[in-house]
């Protein structure tokens, strides 16, 4: 059941991509679109910055992580369970410990594990040298449907608890993850060589236009039973989001999040992330109330 990383992003089935990127009325946003067999993210078409482009590192998309079978017998099994409103429009499961990030406190009461049919996807992950070592402590389900208005506003994950890669898996319908920055400064652009995207992967074009950063969005194209992982500045740096117009029928994100340093070998709790790690990789969980 090996994956291939993706190539070209794929179109929305409903809509085009200037329906699927249309331009903020409020306020000057330019829409980018990443190339994941590039790993550059290039001006949408008919845009002030059509074919103008920059590396966008950190996203690595993996397409058809799990089969159709697989996707209907995860939802199938979630439906059994609970689901809790959340903010947004969203529902939510969560499989974790109990977090307070203000307070940078956690309570283990009722965290019994991953549940069992994620067992079969962490082990999957590990056949790519990206997750090879990853080992996910916590597991949210989050359950969109239009008829909700379901979004998640522009956000950076925590850093204190939750370490390096945040994984998830795109289930039931294509979206699109949002990518914006609030940092000043610009972005240094290149003029995308012809044959666009494969001469981008070959090509170091000199910058000769900017635009600045917080007038930038970038969508990563999500398609069905596709697996993303951010790292780095795609983690820390840049916020994701998912709006509501990228919302055409019932969705299921299922995200997974390893341990930060400070819980993992060496650090101050490592002791309190060992036990976690053990906890959550028996795979007995049920969601927490």
């Amino acid at each position: 059941m090996a994956a291939a990383v993706s190539g070209r992003p794929q179109r929305h089935p409903h809509c085009g991509w200037k329906e699927l990127l249309p331009l903020a009325s409020q306020h000057k946003t330019h829409r980018f679109i990443y190339y994941p067999d590039t790993g550059w993210a290039v001006g949408a078409e008919e845009s002030d910055f059509e074919g103008w482009a920059f590396p966008f590192p950190g996203v690595t998309l993996i397409e058809d992580f799990v089969t159709p079978e697989e996707e209907a017998e995860m939802v199938q099994l979630m439906d059994r369970d609970p689901w809790k409103l959340s903010q947004s429009g969203r529902r939510k499961q969560d499989y974790g410990p109990k977090v307070n990030f203000r307070k940078q406190k956690l309570k283990r009461a009722g965290f019994r594990g991953l549940p069992s049919f994620s067992r079969e996807v962490v082990r999957r992950m590990g056949l790519y040298p990206i997750l090879e070592d990853f080992r996910p402590v916590e597991q949210c389900n989050l359950d969109y449907s239009p008829e909700r208005g379901s979004a998640i506003d522009p956000h950076l994950d925590d850093a204190w608890l939750w370490g390096e890669r945040l994984v998830s898996l795109n289930l039931l319908s294509p979206t699109v993850l949002s990518m914006s920055r609030e940092a000043p400064g610009s972005l240094l652009l290149c003029l995308a060589p012809s044959g666009f995207p494969e001469a981008l992967a070959d090509s170091a074009m000199a910058p000769s236009r900017s635009v600045p950063c917080q007038e930038v969005e970038v969508a990563v194209p999500l398609p069905r039973r596709s697996l993303v992982v951010l790292r780095g500045g795609a983690r820390h740096q840049w916020k994701h989001a998912i709006h509501r117009r990228h919302i055409g029928a019932r969705r299921v994100g299922v995200t997974f999040r390893e341990l930060s340093a400070e819980f993992g070998p060496g650090g101050k709790q490592q002791e309190l992330g060992r036990e976690l790690l053990q906890m959550a990789l028996s795979f007995q969980g049920r969601p927490t109330t």
